[in-house]
């Protein structure tokens, strides 16, 4: 499993209560949820990294 980096996340709370009922929704954690949200719009910002050639997906 990959490393991953904990930090302190100052939000409002009418928001966390929205990403709370959006993870719920989708079967997420609040934390998953939120990782889901910066992965997609990285993706969509075309800001990640490209994989490897011999990385796999099913991680």
């Amino acid at each position: 499993m990959s490393k991953r980096k904990s930090f302190v996340l100052r939000i409002d709370p009418e928001m966390f209560k929205q990403i709370e009922k959006w993870a719920d929704d989708e079967f997420r954690s609040v934390n998953g949820q939120i990782e889901w949200m910066i992965n997609k719009s990285l993706k969509e910002a075309k800001r990640l990294p490209k994989k490897r050639k011999d990385e796999s997906d099913d991680s």
